[in-house]
């Protein structure tokens, strides 16, 4: 009769663990996540993560910076070559895949470094543009042009970075973004066109002009005529990222 009783009560305690078990909540798998810093620099974006197993997860997103002024143009161009560029404003997109590996707790926890690529375009309003074309009777005259264009770049870079789980059931996140790098290569055309019809003089000071400018981490070519100037850019295309996303896991 005890051997029976405890046969019984052994079976109890196998089902009632089977049963703990099988309700036990899942892992959640995907976080849906905004970079707040971002919107201080007009990019509206979103990203989504996956988690593939504890310790690797693909996070893909995409943003966009409405039109406005370039983001620290003065960084990298005098107040005078800045004035040359009168209601200049740009728009960007750009697409970004990262693979993460995650070193800490996992399942989108802990700290991670993550391999990426990104896409990014960039493209102009029609905006003023003008140089001072020095005659040989020592007249100094303005000459304006109208540009726009676009450019793209491709690249790949690092990034590491952390994660929170905020709250007890782990639904709100923070994904802080130590530092991150890339590198590659960008592709793109801008126009300049003037009502004036330019000698080979006026030609040959406003592709000075324009080279002179020496926009760092950009290699571009200058193409004058008679009606204005073809820049093209192809050369290296570089960025960094930093930054802090809120996100929702579920």
């Amino acid at each position: 009769m005890k051997k029976s009783l405890l046969i019984i009560l052994s079976l109890f305690s196998f089902e009632a663990a089977a049963q703990e078990s099988g309700t036990a909540s899942p892992e959640k798998m995907n976080i849906v996540k905004t970079n707040v810093t971002g919107y201080v620099f007009r990019n509206i974006n979103l990203s989504y993560e996956r988690a593939i197993n504890q310790w690797f997860s693909v996070n893909v997103g995409f943003g966009t910076m409405t039109e406005g002024k370039v983001p620290f143009i003065n960084a990298f161009l005098s107040d005078e070559d800045e004035n040359r560029f009168q209601n200049l404003r740009v728009k960007a997109t750009n697409f970004t895949i990262e693979p993460r590996f995650y070193i800490g707790q996992g399942y989108g926890k802990g700290f991670y470094f993550a391999p990426y690529y990104r896409y990014s375009k960039v493209t102009s309003n029609t905006f003023d543009f003008y140089y001072d074309y020095n005659a040989t009777n020592g007249v100094t005259y303005r000459i304006p042009l109208k540009g726009n264009g676009s450019t793209n770049g491709n690249s790949g870079g690092l990034m590491v970075g952390v994660q929170f789980f905020l709250t007890k059931s782990q639904n709100l996140v923070l994904d802080l973004w130590i530092a991150g790098a890339h590198y590659g290569s960008g592709k793109g055309d801008f126009n300049l066109t003037s009502d004036v019809v330019l000698t080979p003089d006026m030609q040959a000071q406003l592709k000075e002009e324009i080279e002179n400018l020496d926009i760092p981490f950009v290699d571009y070519t200058v193409e004058t005529n008679a009606n204005g100037a073809k820049i093209k850019v192809d050369g290296p295309w570089a960025g960094f990222r930093s930054g802090l996303s809120i996100g929702y896991r579920f």
